[in-house]
């Protein structure tokens, strides 16, 4: 199983959010389960709109960089621009990050996982915990529920089951 996380906060983000699991499934990864969508207060810069947020359950043939390749290119399709002049972790039309690749443990430049900042980003552990409520590190072990205490501060709403 692998875990893929979802954001948007520029345009139709329902749209945004139906549009790039549909291109997921027509690249290989298919969708088992879906978290509930979550709003959720943008984190580091604070100055864009709010954004959708969602956890995926998948299962995939593709190897991790192959895995990670696919995103990327669905992201770009869907306007996503990772150019000089994108602002870093700015407004965007998408986000797609690979969260957890079965119990693997991957440091490579194009893909760490379990993903760096998801333990502590509320919008991540809340519909990752909802989809699989005892899941564990695969570097500690420690369950995920263990760091989500760490991000009560910040704003998530659950929108939809």
């Amino acid at each position: 199983m692998i875990y893929l996380s979802l954001g948007t906060n520029v345009g139709a983000r329902e749209q945004n959010l139906a549009r790039a699991i549909e291109l997921l499934d027509q690249n290989g990864i298919t969708v088992i389960r879906r978290s509930s969508v979550y709003e959720t207060a943008p984190q580091d810069v604070l100055d864009q709109p709010w954004f959708l947020n969602m956890v995926l359950e998948c299962s995939t043939n593709l190897f991790p960089l192959q895995l990670i390749s696919k995103v990327l290119r669905i992201e770009k399709m869907m306007g996503r621009d990772r150019g000089p002049t994108a602002v870093r972790r700015g407004p965007r039309l998408i986000d797609i990050d690979v969260l957890l690749y079965q119990n693997a443990v991957i440091t490579t430049p194009r893909l760490t996982v379990p993903h760096p900042r998801m333990f502590e980003r509320r919008f991540v552990l809340e519909p990752l915990l909802e989809l699989a409520p005892k899941i564990r590190d695969p570097r500690t072990k420690k369950p995920f529920a263990d760091f989500i205490a760490a991000a009560q501060d910040q704003s998530v709403k659950k929108l939809s089951a």
